[in-house]
Protein backbone atom coordinates (compact mmCIF):
# COMPACT_ATOMS: atom_id res chain seq x y z
CA UNK A 1 0.00 0.00 0.00
CA UNK A 2 1.44 3.35 -1.02
CA UNK A 3 1.12 6.29 1.33
CA UNK A 4 1.22 9.59 -0.53
CA UNK A 5 1.77 12.63 1.66
CA UNK A 6 1.39 16.09 0.14
CA UNK A 7 1.71 19.57 1.60
CA UNK A 8 -2.01 19.75 2.36
CA UNK A 9 -1.85 16.52 4.40
CA UNK A 10 1.23 17.72 6.26
CA UNK A 11 -0.57 20.92 7.19
CA UNK A 12 -3.59 18.95 8.40
CA UNK A 13 -1.39 16.68 10.51
CA UNK A 14 0.52 19.65 11.91
CA UNK A 15 -2.70 21.40 12.94
CA UNK A 16 -3.99 18.15 14.45
CA UNK A 17 -0.73 17.71 16.36
CA UNK A 18 -0.96 21.21 17.85
CA UNK A 19 -4.63 20.72 18.68
CA UNK A 20 -3.86 17.32 20.20
CA UNK A 21 -1.17 18.81 22.45
CA UNK A 22 -3.63 21.46 23.65
CA UNK A 23 -6.22 18.78 24.39
CA UNK A 24 -3.54 16.70 26.11
CA UNK A 25 -2.77 19.67 28.38
CA UNK A 26 -6.45 19.81 29.30
CA UNK A 27 -6.51 16.06 29.94
CA UNK A 28 -3.63 16.52 32.38
CA UNK A 29 -5.77 18.99 34.31
CA UNK A 30 -8.64 16.48 34.38
CA UNK A 31 -6.37 13.72 35.67
CA UNK A 32 -4.65 15.84 38.32
CA UNK A 33 -7.83 17.34 39.77
CA UNK A 34 -9.58 13.98 39.81
CA UNK A 35 -6.77 12.05 41.51
CA UNK A 36 -6.07 14.88 43.98
CA UNK A 37 -9.62 14.60 45.32
CA UNK A 38 -10.71 18.09 44.23
CA UNK A 39 -13.90 16.70 42.71
CA UNK A 40 -15.01 15.43 46.14
CA UNK A 41 -14.25 18.80 47.76
CA UNK A 42 -15.96 20.68 44.94
CA UNK A 43 -19.38 22.03 45.99
CA UNK A 44 -20.21 23.49 42.59
CA UNK A 45 -22.21 21.61 39.99
CA UNK A 46 -19.23 22.05 37.69
CA UNK A 47 -16.52 19.35 37.77
CA UNK A 48 -13.27 20.36 39.46
CA UNK A 49 -11.33 20.42 36.19
CA UNK A 50 -13.67 23.10 34.82
CA UNK A 51 -12.95 25.56 37.64
CA UNK A 52 -9.89 27.72 38.28
CA UNK A 53 -6.45 28.05 36.73
CA UNK A 54 -3.65 25.52 36.80
CA UNK A 55 -1.04 25.69 39.57
CA UNK A 56 2.19 23.99 40.60
CA UNK A 57 1.80 20.63 42.34
CA UNK A 58 4.42 21.63 44.92
CA UNK A 59 4.27 25.36 45.73
CA UNK A 60 0.60 25.77 44.63
CA UNK A 61 1.52 28.96 42.77
CA UNK A 62 -0.69 29.70 39.76
CA UNK A 63 1.02 28.97 36.45
CA UNK A 64 1.14 31.92 34.00
CA UNK A 65 0.05 31.29 30.42
CA UNK A 66 3.61 31.44 29.06
CA UNK A 67 4.61 28.58 31.36
CA UNK A 68 1.59 26.53 30.36
CA UNK A 69 2.33 26.00 26.66
CA UNK A 70 2.15 22.25 25.98
CA UNK A 71 5.57 20.54 25.80
CA UNK A 72 7.39 23.77 24.85
CA UNK A 73 7.12 25.29 28.35
CA UNK A 74 8.34 22.03 29.87
CA UNK A 75 11.43 22.11 27.68
CA UNK A 76 12.13 25.82 28.27
CA UNK A 77 11.77 25.42 32.05
CA UNK A 78 14.01 22.36 32.03
CA UNK A 79 11.24 20.28 33.57
CA UNK A 80 11.12 22.43 36.73
CA UNK A 81 8.68 24.94 38.21
CA UNK A 82 9.76 28.54 37.61
CA UNK A 83 8.93 29.46 41.21
CA UNK A 84 9.98 26.61 43.53
CA UNK A 85 12.36 24.86 41.07
CA UNK A 86 10.92 21.47 41.94
CA UNK A 87 10.52 18.92 39.11
CA UNK A 88 7.40 18.89 36.95
CA UNK A 89 5.93 15.42 36.57
CA UNK A 90 6.99 13.85 33.26
CA UNK A 91 3.36 12.78 32.88
CA UNK A 92 2.44 16.23 31.56
CA UNK A 93 4.53 16.35 28.37
CA UNK A 94 4.06 12.59 27.90
CA UNK A 95 0.25 12.85 27.85
CA UNK A 96 0.40 15.95 25.62
CA UNK A 97 2.58 14.25 23.01
CA UNK A 98 0.65 10.97 23.24
CA UNK A 99 -2.66 12.80 22.71
CA UNK A 100 -1.24 14.66 19.71
CA UNK A 101 -0.01 11.40 18.14
CA UNK A 102 -3.37 9.79 18.93
CA UNK A 103 -5.21 12.55 17.04
CA UNK A 104 -3.00 12.09 13.98
CA UNK A 105 -3.32 8.31 14.17
CA UNK A 106 -7.12 8.33 14.34
CA UNK A 107 -7.38 10.84 11.51
CA UNK A 108 -5.02 8.72 9.42
CA UNK A 109 -6.99 5.53 10.14
CA UNK A 110 -10.24 7.16 9.05
CA UNK A 111 -8.64 8.51 5.88
CA UNK A 112 -7.38 5.01 4.99
CA UNK A 113 -10.94 3.72 4.64
CA UNK A 114 -11.85 6.62 2.36
CA UNK A 115 -13.85 8.02 5.25
CA UNK A 116 -13.71 11.64 4.20
CA UNK A 117 -14.29 10.79 0.57
CA UNK A 118 -17.57 9.00 1.29
CA UNK A 119 -19.01 11.06 4.13
CA UNK A 120 -18.27 14.71 3.67
CA UNK A 121 -19.76 17.44 5.79
CA UNK A 122 -21.02 17.62 9.35
CA UNK A 123 -21.45 13.87 9.81
CA UNK A 124 -17.80 13.17 9.02
CA UNK A 125 -16.68 15.91 11.38
CA UNK A 126 -18.99 14.71 14.18
CA UNK A 127 -17.79 11.13 13.80
CA UNK A 128 -14.15 12.25 13.90
CA UNK A 129 -14.86 14.19 17.11
CA UNK A 130 -16.56 11.10 18.56
CA UNK A 131 -13.51 8.90 18.02
CA UNK A 132 -11.12 11.57 19.30
CA UNK A 133 -13.29 12.05 22.39
CA UNK A 134 -13.58 8.34 23.15
CA UNK A 135 -9.88 7.61 22.79
CA UNK A 136 -9.02 10.70 24.85
CA UNK A 137 -11.36 9.44 27.58
CA UNK A 138 -9.60 6.08 27.52
CA UNK A 139 -6.27 7.84 27.93
CA UNK A 140 -7.52 9.76 30.99
CA UNK A 141 -8.86 6.54 32.52
CA UNK A 142 -5.53 4.77 32.00
CA UNK A 143 -3.43 7.59 33.49
CA UNK A 144 -5.78 8.26 36.43
CA UNK A 145 -5.98 4.60 37.37
CA UNK A 146 -2.22 4.17 37.00
CA UNK A 147 -1.50 7.24 39.14
CA UNK A 148 -4.11 6.88 41.87
CA UNK A 149 -6.08 3.67 41.33
CA UNK A 150 -9.32 5.47 40.43
CA UNK A 151 -11.54 5.63 37.36
CA UNK A 152 -13.18 9.09 37.47
CA UNK A 153 -16.97 9.26 37.18
CA UNK A 154 -16.64 12.63 35.42
CA UNK A 155 -14.92 10.74 32.60
CA UNK A 156 -16.95 7.51 32.59
CA UNK A 157 -20.47 8.96 32.66
CA UNK A 158 -20.08 11.50 29.81
CA UNK A 159 -18.38 8.80 27.70
CA UNK A 160 -21.31 6.43 28.38
CA UNK A 161 -23.77 9.17 27.39
CA UNK A 162 -21.87 9.92 24.18
CA UNK A 163 -21.76 6.20 23.39
CA UNK A 164 -25.53 5.89 23.87
CA UNK A 165 -26.12 8.87 21.55
CA UNK A 166 -23.89 7.20 18.98
CA UNK A 167 -25.87 3.95 19.34
CA UNK A 168 -29.17 5.77 18.79
CA UNK A 169 -27.73 7.54 15.74
CA UNK A 170 -26.29 4.35 14.22
CA UNK A 171 -29.12 2.03 15.20
CA UNK A 172 -26.72 -0.58 16.63
CA UNK A 173 -29.01 -1.51 19.52
CA UNK A 174 -27.13 -4.76 20.21
CA UNK A 175 -24.38 -2.67 21.83
CA UNK A 176 -26.62 -1.88 24.81
CA UNK A 177 -27.03 -5.49 26.03
CA UNK A 178 -23.30 -5.94 25.32
CA UNK A 179 -22.66 -3.14 27.80
CA UNK A 180 -24.65 -4.90 30.52
CA UNK A 181 -23.00 -8.24 29.71
CA UNK A 182 -19.50 -6.80 30.00
CA UNK A 183 -20.37 -4.92 33.19
CA UNK A 184 -21.83 -8.11 34.69
CA UNK A 185 -18.45 -9.86 34.33
CA UNK A 186 -16.78 -7.23 36.47
CA UNK A 187 -19.73 -7.02 38.86
CA UNK A 188 -19.45 -10.74 39.60
CA UNK A 189 -15.70 -10.40 40.20
CA UNK A 190 -16.32 -7.32 42.35
CA UNK A 191 -18.81 -9.21 44.52
CA UNK A 192 -16.68 -12.36 44.74
CA UNK A 193 -13.61 -10.41 45.86
CA UNK A 194 -15.68 -8.03 48.02
CA UNK A 195 -14.17 -5.09 46.18
CA UNK A 196 -10.58 -6.08 46.95
CA UNK A 197 -9.75 -7.58 43.54
CA UNK A 198 -11.61 -5.06 41.41
CA UNK A 199 -13.19 -1.72 42.25
CA UNK A 200 -16.69 -0.64 41.31
CA UNK A 201 -15.11 1.79 38.85
CA UNK A 202 -14.10 -1.26 36.80
CA UNK A 203 -17.77 -2.31 36.69
CA UNK A 204 -18.79 1.08 35.27
CA UNK A 205 -15.87 0.98 32.89
CA UNK A 206 -16.97 -2.49 31.79
CA UNK A 207 -20.35 -1.07 30.80
CA UNK A 208 -18.60 1.57 28.69
CA UNK A 209 -16.36 -1.06 27.06
CA UNK A 210 -19.39 -3.12 26.09
CA UNK A 211 -21.12 -0.10 24.57
CA UNK A 212 -17.94 0.86 22.73
CA UNK A 213 -16.99 -2.56 21.37
CA UNK A 214 -20.08 -4.77 21.40
CA UNK A 215 -20.09 -8.55 21.41
CA UNK A 216 -17.77 -10.44 20.92
CA UNK A 217 -15.09 -7.75 20.85
CA UNK A 218 -15.54 -6.85 24.52
CA UNK A 219 -14.57 -10.46 25.34
CA UNK A 220 -11.35 -9.98 23.38
CA UNK A 221 -10.63 -6.78 25.33
CA UNK A 222 -11.30 -8.40 28.71
CA UNK A 223 -9.25 -11.48 27.84
CA UNK A 224 -6.27 -9.39 26.71
CA UNK A 225 -6.53 -7.20 29.82
CA UNK A 226 -6.46 -10.18 32.19
CA UNK A 227 -3.70 -11.87 30.21
CA UNK A 228 -1.40 -8.85 30.13
CA UNK A 229 -2.30 -7.84 33.69
CA UNK A 230 -1.48 -11.29 35.03
CA UNK A 231 1.78 -11.38 33.08
CA UNK A 232 2.91 -8.01 34.44
CA UNK A 233 1.86 -9.02 37.98
CA UNK A 234 3.99 -12.19 37.81
CA UNK A 235 6.98 -10.21 36.50
CA UNK A 236 6.64 -7.66 39.32
CA UNK A 237 6.43 -10.47 41.87
CA UNK A 238 9.57 -12.12 40.48
CA UNK A 239 11.42 -8.80 40.52
CA UNK A 240 10.33 -8.15 44.10
CA UNK A 241 8.45 -4.98 43.14
CA UNK A 242 5.17 -6.39 44.46
CA UNK A 243 4.19 -8.86 47.18
CA UNK A 244 1.34 -11.36 47.29
CA UNK A 245 -1.84 -9.58 48.32
CA UNK A 246 -0.85 -6.28 46.73
CA UNK A 247 -2.76 -5.02 43.71
CA UNK A 248 -1.79 -3.25 40.51
CA UNK A 249 -3.99 -0.80 38.57
CA UNK A 250 -6.16 -2.77 36.14
CA UNK A 251 -7.49 0.24 34.19
CA UNK A 252 -4.42 0.64 31.92
CA UNK A 253 -4.66 -3.02 30.89
CA UNK A 254 -8.38 -2.65 30.17
CA UNK A 255 -7.68 0.44 28.08
CA UNK A 256 -4.93 -1.33 26.13
CA UNK A 257 -7.19 -4.35 25.60
CA UNK A 258 -10.03 -2.10 24.43
CA UNK A 259 -7.85 -0.28 21.90
CA UNK A 260 -6.38 -3.53 20.55
CA UNK A 261 -9.83 -5.14 20.36
CA UNK A 262 -11.26 -2.14 18.51
CA UNK A 263 -8.56 -2.32 15.84
CA UNK A 264 -7.64 -6.01 15.59
CA UNK A 265 -10.46 -7.65 17.57
CA UNK A 266 -12.16 -9.42 14.64
CA UNK A 267 -8.82 -10.86 13.48
CA UNK A 268 -7.93 -12.04 16.99
CA UNK A 269 -11.38 -13.61 17.48
CA UNK A 270 -11.22 -15.44 14.14
CA UNK A 271 -7.62 -16.58 14.75
CA UNK A 272 -8.40 -17.88 18.24
CA UNK A 273 -11.39 -19.96 17.22
CA UNK A 274 -9.45 -21.14 14.19
CA UNK A 275 -6.93 -22.68 16.59
CA UNK A 276 -9.69 -24.52 18.44
CA UNK A 277 -10.93 -26.30 15.33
Amino acid sequence: MEIIINQSMLLQYFILFLFGMAVGSFLNVVVYREISGQSKKNKSWLPAWARGRSYCDHCRKKIPWYDNIPVISYIILGGKCRGCKKPINIQYPFVEILTALEFIWIYWLLSQVSFFGRLEGFYSFALLIYWLYMFSSLLVIAVADFRAGIIPDWVIFPAILISLIRIVESGRWSLIPAGFECASIFLILYLLTKGKGLGFGDVKFGFLIGLFLGYPLFLVAVFLAFLTGATVAVILLLLGKKRFGQTIPFGPFLVAGTVIAKIWGPLIWTWYFGLLK
